[in-house]
């Protein structure tokens, strides 16, 4: 009884996601460009807006999310093109100013390569990944830098992603220089903007070139990208201490970020801020993949997943905002739709009660 029930509801979330995905192309989707607009309605899209490169890696990402999930080659057809146009309109290059930008597209054309075998998203993997080695510099004793133009902040965002390629690269590729550049980036990681005391992870320092640390920074994503990249390092090596700091820092995300109450994550805005906790979910989503004894991870998932149906949807459209326990206000942004998608993404994949 309890598989049926369990095959049931993931049967549910699977129609629920699916329903999601292709709110995504039609509302988001701009045949001229190519790539998925900022804003539905489409009207709040303006000349000159910025051009949120990164958000267009999480399509990709959610694009292969689905073709993993139904094995439908049109999403491997969507990636293509979706990737082809996002390369036109970053100038003819998947090259950015933005380090951590670079590492998102990079992860998930190398996440197309493993799905679809195409050698050409490797290549474009591999020339990605040998412009994001040149953010390494010894201002503040090492680290990856988040920008081209500020080689002197170093944060989580641009530090942890970059692991999780380098130890995924190795995985693949099984060449040393690839492991040896994972287990650098996330010592640096761990042992300037990780808490010693608890495992929470902190965004940046030097931001202001003053040195400091934003502490006030608590971001979902900063804890998700994390524990991602000590996953990555425990699948790699087998090194029990790799899966405790993930395993550690997914505690202390709950327990400092997730209502206690109800397990709700926070409402985190609405830009850059509102993909943060749908990439938590991601790597969430890997942790009890990993580990099926992470009860209490599945459980956050679900919690939001549930209260994100029930009230923060608008179902007529399937749409939803930056609190997953509202109705959005519209309009609503590229950011915002990707985040609500990777958690009934999330909850389709644990659902089940088993990897």
């Amino acid at each position: 009884m309890t598989d049926d029930r369990n095959a049931s509801e993931q049967d549910c979330w699977n129609e629920r996601v699916e329903r999601f995905q292709q709110s995504l192309q039609q509302y988001y989707f701009n045949e001229e460009t190519g790539i998925m607009d900022q804003w539905y309605p489409r009207e709040y899209n303006r000349q000159g807006d910025n051009f949120y490169y990164w958000w267009q890696a999480h399509v990709i990402d959610v694009l292969i999310d689905a073709y993993e999930r139904t094995d439908n080659r049109e999403y491997a057809s969507k990636v293509e093109n979706l990737s082809r146009s996002l390369r036109a309109c970053n100038g003819g290059t998947f090259i950015h100013n933005y380090y951590d930008d670079m590492e998102w597209t990079a992860l998930a054309l190398l996440r197309a390569y493993k799905a679809t075998g195409n050698e050409a998203y490797k290549r474009d993997v591999l020339e990605l990944w040998a412009d994001i080695t040149t953010a390494w510099n010894e201002h503040c004793g090492g680290g990856m830098a988040w920008k081209k133009d500020q080689l002197d902040y170093k944060n989580t965002p641009a530090n942890a992603p970059a692991a999780i390629l380098a130890a995924r690269l190795y995985g693949i590729l099984h060449e040393e220089e690839y492991l040896e550049w994972a287990i650098r980036i996330y010592d640096w990681n761990k042992e300037n903007l990780v808490d010693p005391a608890t495992g929470f992870v902190w965004d940046g320092m030097n931001r202001l070139g003053d040195g400091l640390i934003d502490y006030d920074w608590e971001f979902t994503y900063c804890q998700g990208v994390f524990l991602g990249a000590g996953l990555e390092l425990y699948r790699v090596t087998g090194e029990g201490k790799y899966a405790e700091d993930a395993k550690r820092t997914a505690e202390a995300c709950i327990s400092r970020l997730c209502n206690p109450a109800t397990l709700m994550l926070p409402d985190e805005g609405i830009d850059d801020t509102g993909l943060f906790k749908g990439i938590l979910i991601r790597y969430f989503v890997q942790l009890y993949r990993q580990f099926p004894d992470s009860a209490k991870v599945r459980e956050v998932i679900l919690v939001n997943a549930r209260r994100f149906w029930e009230q923060g949807l608008n179902k007529k459209v399937v749409l939803c905002g930056s609190s997953w326990e509202k109705e959005p206000e519209f309009p609503v942004q590229l950011s915002v739709q990707l985040s609500g998608l990777m958690l009934l993404e999330g909850a389709a994949a644990v659902a089940g009660g088993h990897p």
